[in-house]
C-alpha cells in the first residue's frame, strides 16, 4: 500500500446490500462462512462498480474458480462481473 497515494484511494463501508450479497457468496457455496471478510471485500467493490479488485488472497480471492463463483452471483442479481486480479498479473 505504500506506492499507492492517498489521492487515489477511497475508502468505502460495508453497507446492508454488501452484507447481502456477501452472505449469498457464501450461501452459494463459493467459499465457506470463515470468509466472510472475504466475501464483504468483493461485494463492496461489486456493488461500488470498481474497475478491478486487487488482492494477494490466493485462496479464497484470486482464485479462478471462486472468481467465476462470486461473478455468476454478481450477475444473478443483477451486478456488472468484477474484474479480480493480484499485482503481478496487471
Amino acid at each position: 500500500m505504500e506506492n499507492i497515494k492517498i489521492e487515489n484511494t477511497e475508502f468505502i463501508e460495508a453497507n446492508e446490500e454488501a452484507v447481502e450479497l456477501a452472505t449469498q457468496y457464501i450461501l452459494e457455496k463459493v467459499v465457506g462462512q470463515t470468509s466472510l471478510p472475504d466475501c464483504l471485500h468483493i461485494a463492496i467493490a461489486t456493488i461500488n462498480r470498481a474497475d478491478f479488485l486487487i488482492s494477494w488472497n490466493f485462496k479464497h480471492i484470486v482464485n479462478v474458480q471462486r472468481i467465476r463463483g462470486y461473478n455468476a452471483i454478481n450477475i444473478k442479481n443483477g451486478y456488472k462481473q468484477i474484474e479480480i486480479r493480484s499485482q503481478e498479473i496487471l
